[in-house]
Parts: C-alpha cells; structure tokens; sequence
C-alpha cells in the first residue's frame, strides 16, 4: 500500500464510531491497534475495502455497508431466512436494505434477544461454539424451582446428545404457583435450556433470552431492533476470543 493510499487510520475509525480521533491516537500509542498484522502508526493511512485493522485483537469492520442489529425476537416468529410454512421470520422485522443474516438460532417459542448482520466473519465469531460466548436466558417456570435444581444444573446434566450445564443459575422469584429462573449457558444446541429444564422436572411456561455476552435486551419491546454501537460491537468481539 503506498503512502498515499486510503485515508488516515485516525480518521476512519472515528468515522465508523470506534471512538474520538483523540482517543484513537491513544489507542495507537498503547500499541493495541494493528492493521494487517503489524503495530499501526500514527498518521498511517488504510483502504477500508482491503485493509484488516485489530483493536485488542478484534477485527473492527471498516466497510460502510457493515449493519449490526439487535432485535426482541417474539415468540412464534422463526429466525430462518425463509419459512416453507408461511410463519412470519426475524428478517420481516427488521429493514431489508442492507440484507442481514440472525447470528445463530432463536427457537420459535422463544424470544428475546437476537442479533443480526452481514458481516459473515463477525457472525461466525459469535455463533462459533468455539468461542463460547455466554447466553443468558430467564424461565418462567410452573410451580416451584428450588436452589436444589439449580446446583443440579450447574453441575451438570446428561441429554440425548450430551452433558450440558449451566454457568450460573438464580431464582429470581418464586411464588402463586410460579418462578423465574435465570440461567446463563456457553453453548447453542438446540432446544438446550428447555431440555435441560425439562430433565430435572420443571416445567418452561415461556422463556427469554436476555443477553448474549455483553449485550442485554434492556428496554427492547418484542419485534423492536436497535443498531449496536461500536463500543458494543467491540465489547461483543472481545467476548468472543478463544
């Protein structure tokens, strides 16, 4: 790349909202940023359509066109690209233009948080179990849930396809016949919350998902979405280093 070439360093990550140009050049001075590889300099320039630019090791994407979105998924909406039976999908709710993708799975009878974006590297990091991002999720269970399910859980359950466990398990409130459960997982099998509820006898009335990694639902109504922001997306990435 000759000197010449693309724009500042400086410049284009303020622009993509990574942070000021003043704090950029700390960063730079700090050593934690790397384009292609090597240690970037002050006053360098990239090419945001061919140049790989690290912050803390995390690719940070350059490209204008790159959407990264958070949604409420509601229950009964499917998170596939198309759906063979009519049912309505994740992509109805967000806009087309440019085309997102879900980064992993919601099940149809689950909602919460789900993230989408056209960034395949970026997808892949996240939805990789690999990289065991966490995923928390908070059951309304039928009847009682007791601190006796939720060490069974945390110490782990054998499924048909494996043993499972979770993190970390509250019970967040119990009571008229009723309990949230909040348990946070580091895998994305199918169905593998309720299933594992399921294997210790408690029965799921609805379940949400709350948060992947750092990101939580917040005040997000079911079928509203928001664009992450920068801060967020890094956050996300660091979350998801192996």
């Amino acid at each position: 790349m000759s000197e010449e070439a693309g724009e500042r360093l400086q410049k284009v990550l303020a622009r993509v909202g990574v942070a000021s140009r003043r704090a950029v050049e700390d960063l730079i001075k700090a050593g934690r940023v790397t384009v292609n590889g090597r240690p970037a300099e002050l006053g360098m320039r990239v090419q945001s359509d061919r140049d790989e630019v690290t912050i803390d090791g995390v690719p940070v994407g350059l490209a204008t066109d790159l959407t990264y979105l958070v949604l409420h998924k509601p229950t009964g909406v499917v998170t596939t690209a198309r759906d063979t039976h009519g049912r309505p999908t994740a992509l109805d709710l967000v806009p087309s233009d440019p085309r997102v993708f879900p980064v992993g799975r919601l099940d149809q009878d689950t909602s919460g948080l789900l993230l989408l974006t056209n960034d395949g590297e970026f997808a892949n990091r996240i939805a990789h179990p690999r990289y065991e991002v966490s995923k928390t999720y908070v059951a309304e269970i039928r009847g009682k849930a007791t601190r006796a399910h939720a060490r069974k859980l945390e110490a782990g359950i054998e499924l048909t396809d494996g043993p499972a466990r979770a993190e970390d398990v509250r019970i967040r409130a119990s009571g008229g016949g009723r309990a949230l459960v909040e348990l946070v997982v580091r895998e994305g099998r199918n169905r593998l919350v309720r299933r594992m509820l399921d294997a210790i006898g408690l029965d799921v009335v609805s379940l949400v998902r709350t948060a992947v990694g750092p990101i939580r639902l917040g005040r997000l109504s079911a079928g509203q979405w928001r664009h992450l922001k920068r801060t967020e997306i890094l956050e996300l990435g660091r979350s998801a280093q192996a």
